[in-house]
């Protein structure tokens, strides 16, 4: 069998083959792959906490910075994605081929633009949020290098987003594994020195992450070449086509804005929380890191059910596409409830994995007690996210995320911390997740009646 025969059977199965079984099987590599990246974030973090809890919070200072670089490579990935499952499922092969260049093309363009916020702005962003020298000389280190070198991680995610769009799911899984178990080995190599390597500390910690990185973009581009899909990468005579990146953007600006709202609302809350502590700080990045492993499963379901739905939406076959959304969000609303259950009961024990101690281990109980009410809403907003994207309709989750994290979380949190002080944030994520879901359901009713009762 050819090549381009082996691809036909491969994308054909996701209009043809039984949707909860395909769910299944396109889901588990994202999701397990995805379980190794939170796996990653926690570890890292682990070993960060072991230099001092101040080196915790420096990596929590930074962290909206690395999140609005992951904003914009998940939404330009999920704009390519889409573009790439609804053109093979229209038969249309050669603009998938082109989608996939440009998508390549648009890493290179993002990266540019954060080197130069790695190399001017990073000092400018730490200092903006304390005075402290101890706080701010790691954070700056850390910011630097995680930000002028993200280029390997912003073409993985967009290699990564065109084999599972061509509904190869087990390559990006293995390609993640791979930066991730680098990345695990190198941290306390380099942050402690071992095996003749310096102690570089909290730097040592950026540059492991950075390291991980170039090995996930290198097994991703070269699988890329060596899967049997429907598109591959080829450079020769490339030009940029404005209509192609346009329609990218169309569902990758509206992604990357809501990845972006999440980083802005991270500053802010961060703005907040360090008025009553570092600690705080700490807690709400600890947070970031644990509730990964609840929400990685459920962007793992998000990431294999996504091609199913754009391709059954491009066949217009409304039948599978419904079912597709129906079964997945059963699935994820069994993950979330059991993350709300775990960090209900085991508050403590999960804390303890970051040496929390006093302060930090009593804000901790009490944050993750707290947001992880919201989990069952955020499950809903998700699954309907991914249908709304798949569907061309990126703005609908773009329209939700402003509601949830700007116009509702940020000013609850504020009201909330002038009540009840750092706990009063932690109560402001399940308020304005729940108001979320309202105007979720009324914009799945509008796309059910201006656009899918029509296929």
């Amino acid at each position: 069998m050819s090549e381009r025969s082996g691809s036909a059977t491969l994308d054909s199965r996701m209009g043809t083959a039984p949707v909860l079984g395909l769910i299944v099987k396109m889901s588990l590599p994202s999701m397990f792959s995805m379980l190794i990246q939170a796996l990653y974030n926690i570890v890292d973090s682990i070993f960060v906490a072991q230099i001092n809890e101040t080196a915790l919070s420096a990596v929590s200072l930074i962290f909206p910075l690395q999140m609005l670089s992951v904003a914009v490579s998940v939404g330009a990935g999920i704009g390519l994605a889409s573009l790439i499952s609804r053109r093979l499922g229209a038969e249309r092969r050669e603009d998938a081929q082109k989608a996939a260049n440009n998508g390549i093309f648009l890493a290179v363009v993002h990266w540019m633009i954060f080197a130069l916020v790695g190399l001017f702005g990073v000092s400018l962003f730490v200092n903006a949020f304390s005075d402290n020298p101890l706080l701010i000389e790691p954070a700056d280190t850390y910011g630097r290098i995680v930000m002028t070198c993200c280029l390997f991680s912003l073409i993985a995610v967009s290699g990564e987003r065109i084999m599972q769009a061509c509904g190869n799911v087990r390559a990006p899984m293995f390609c993640a594994l791979a930066g991730c178990i680098t990345n695990v080995i190198l941290d306390p190599i380099m942050i402690f020195g071992y095996f003749g390597v310096p102690r570089m500390g909290i730097a040592g910690a950026a540059w492991a992450t950075v390291i991980g990185q170039f090995v996930s973009m290198a097994v991703t581009l070269i699988c890329i070449n060596k899967a049997k899909i429907a598109v591959k990468l080829s450079f020769k005579g490339f030009r940029p086509d404005s209509p192609t990146i346009k329609s990218i953007y169309a569902v990758g600006i509206p992604s990357m804005v809501m990845q972006a709202i999440t980083s802005l609302t991270t500053m802010l809350l961060n703005a907040i929380l360090i008025g009553f502590s570092e600690s705080a700080v700490a807690v709400l990045g600890v947070y970031f890191k644990l509730q990964s492993f609840v929400f990685m499963p459920v962007f793992g379901l998000n990431q294999g059910t996504m091609p199913i739905m754009g391709y059954n939406y491009g066949a217009r076959n409304r039948e599978r596409l419904l079912k597709t959304y129906k079964y997945a969000m059963i699935i994820a609303m069994v993950i979330m409830c059991l993350g709300t259950l775990a960090f209900q009961v085991f508050p403590d024990r999960l804390m303890g994995m970051f040496n929390a101690e006093g302060d930090m281990l009593s804000i901790g109980r009490a944050a993750l007690k707290a947001i992880s009410l919201s989990f069952p809403f955020a499950a809903y907003g998700i699954i309907s996210g991914s249908l709304f994207q798949s569907t061309g309709h990126g703005f609908y989750s773009l329209i939700v995320s402003i509601l949830r994290q700007l116009i509702l979380i940020v000013p609850l949190a504020y009201i909330f911390s002038r009540f009840w002080g750092a706990e009063g944030v932690w109560i402001a994520y399940p308020a304005a997740e729940g108001a979320a879901c309202l105007m979720t359901t009324i914009l799945l009713r509008r796309l059910f009646v201006t656009d899918l009762n029509k296929l």
